[in-house]
């Protein structure tokens, strides 16, 4: 059953019940982490609670109700994604061990310092750093006055030393949505793989990795209505197959000497230790639950709260608004005037509005945009045009204080 009904939605997030500072909740931060519906606690409370045993190994009846609830949660993503196989599949902690799973393992396989990776200006530092850290040189997409990657710009960057492109799906700044099929296309034309970083995106958007023909993406449990600590790497295959372990322990062997490894097969091979086996089965509860709301529901909600919220900002006068994109997802980050982007979000906290401030680990973005912060709302399934009311009359506000 797919479900319309904005007040039944937000009956499924408690926390959305709560005052602040004797104020109704106003939650505007969700491309930092989303609140969490009921059913995705109780599924935790239900791991715990009824089958509570390390998977895998072992042959008792815990441990294999364990086992198959975390598998089960796997080919939940595996669909959720519209992956090849559920081996393509591996749990990580969140996009930013995903990255650099993906940096080092990749990198023994196929790199050496020097070579380079070509992201856009609009990355978090995930996106960045990781790669940094082995020794790889950035190439980088530059802005368009829209706050776009310079699609024109992309082919020039390829040189012979290119050797992989890691782009955002969508950024958490500007909102803006990159043309992933297209940046896919061009790379693998100079056969150069993609990875694309969709924290972002797969909460907004359906995802369907094998029409983007991405060769890895990832995403974060925590901004996708599911536990913190939990995520996901997809890769295809044949790339998974052909890179090295990122970490090593229990369950990533095939056998043990003091001589010589052998690895076990996928997912496993890149799963070292134990793996948190009640927040897959919570993920897979979210994945479920955001199904069962509808992406026709949710793009047209979101997209007509980015559009009110826009026209609001835009009316209310003396706001800088930043990234004009024409695909743009439920982020909208500005600048009141003569106003600093920390007292903002500190006026606006006493009123009960929850937003982002600061450079959103983004700092390369904020030194091309030519500011050290900004503030930033972005939007969920739970809220409401009576919530971007309520922003605007605390803008106001806070305009008035200066």
């Amino acid at each position: 059953m797919v479900m319309t009904n904005s007040k039944l939605i937000r009956s499924d997030f408690p926390i959305l019940q709560e005052k602040i500072y004797g104020k109704p909740l106003v939650y505007l931060d969700n491309a930092a982490t989303t609140q969490k519906p009921r059913c995705v606690v109780e599924k935790l409370n239900e791991g715990y609670y009824r089958y509570n045993a390390n998977i895998h190994r072992g042959v008792h009846y815990l441990s294999r109700l364990a086992t198959e609830a975390h598998e089960a949660a796997r080919h939940t993503v595996q669909r959720f994604l519209n992956a090849g196989a559920p081996a393509e599949i591996i749990f990580t902690r969140g996009t930013t061990e995903a990255v650099n799973m993906l940096a080092s393992s990749y990198g023994k396989a196929f790199m050496k310092p020097g070579d380079e990776v070509i992201v856009s200006a609009m990355e978090h530092h995930s996106n960045i750093v990781p790669w940094q850290l082995q020794g790889f040189v950035l190439k980088v997409i530059p802005l368009t006055a829209r706050g776009e990657a310079d699609m024109d710009a992309l082919p020039g960057l390829f040189t012979e030393r290119t050797r992989m492109v890691a782009i955002t799906h969508v950024s958490n700044v500007l909102g803006t949505i990159n043309p992933v099929a297209e940046i896919v296309r061009i790379a693998h034309r100079r056969g150069v793989p993609v990875f694309v970083d969709g924290a972002q995106a797969v909460a907004h958007r359906p995802v369907d990795v094998q029409e983007l023909d991405v060769d890895f993406y990832a995403f974060s449990g925590h901004k996708i209505y599911a536990p913190t600590g939990t995520g996901v790497l997809y890769g295809k295959e044949k790339w998974l197959e052909a890179i090295p372990p990122y970490q090593g322990g229990g369950e990533m062997i095939e056998s043990v000497s003091f001589e010589k490894t052998t690895y076990n097969v996928l997912p496993y091979k890149f799963e070292a230790g134990t793996p948190d086996f009640i927040g897959s089965t919570a993920l897979a509860v979210a994945l479920q639950y955001l199904e069962s709301v509808g992406w026709d529901a949710i793009l047209s909600g979101e997209e007509r709260l980015l559009t009110y919220a826009t026209e609001r900002l835009l009316a209310t006068g003396g706001i800088r608004l930043f990234g004009q994109a024409r695909q743009k997802s439920g982020v909208i980050s500005f600048l009141p005037d003569k106003v600093h982007h920390y007292d903002t979000g500190v006026l606006l906290d006493s009123m009960g509005i929850a937003v982002r401030t600061g450079h959103h680990c983004a700092e390369p973005l904020m030194k091309a945009l030519g500011v050290e912060g900004t503030v930033r709302a972005s939007f969920a399934l739970y809220n409401t045009t009576d919530e971007v009311d309520a922003l605007i009359a605390g803008i106001e506000k806070v305009k008035s204080m200066f």
